[in-house]
């Protein structure tokens, strides 16, 4: 038998900045259900029949912590093109996650659904020991140098 593959999630690495661009801050929150209970996460989802990943990413936005697309708080919205597959061993799958990066205004706090007990903001320079996974590391990375492109950050923009 092998894994199943999954390709019905989404992620999104909600951020603000400081004045100085190398103030930004990455949204964690703590999540409460399993398979992952106790650990920081991004918004992550799943994809219901009939939408798309953008409608998802949507969905799952205001569900999680309370933002609504469009709206004040929200800067922007880029989909970033690398889908980075991991291997979830409790449930024997790997999954396939289209991830988006949102900015949203620094005064913004977000209200957090029962999927989560608590959230953090972290560092862009402690990104690396903050995050646990890999493909979020890198996902913040690739959101990283679409924001220091103009050129690529006009084509991947959403919102």
């Amino acid at each position: 038998m092998t894994p199943r593959v999954r390709t019905d999630l989404v992620d999104a690495y909600i951020f603000r900045r400081a004045a100085n661009p190398l103030g930004m801050q990455f949204l964690q929150l703590r999540r409460t259900t399993e398979p992952y209970a106790e650990t920081w996460q991004p918004v992550m989802g799943h994809i219901e029949a009939g939408e798309s990943a953008s409608e998802a990413v949507r969905r799952e936005l205001h569900e999680e912590v309370g933002l609504a697309l469009p709206s004040d708080a929200v800067l922007g919205v880029w989909a970033l093109e690398r889908i980075h597959p991991y291997f979830i061993a409790p449930r024997d799958e790997v999954w396939l996650t289209p991830r988006f990066g949102v900015e949203v205004r620094p005064a913004w706090t977000p209200t957090l659904n029962n999927e989560h007990d608590a959230h953090r903001w972290v560092a862009r320079d402690d990104v690396e020991s903050q995050f646990v996974w890999r493909g979020q590391i890198d996902s913040i990375h690739e959101l990283l140098d679409v924001l220091t492109r103009p050129e690529r950050a006009a084509l991947l923009r959403v919102m």
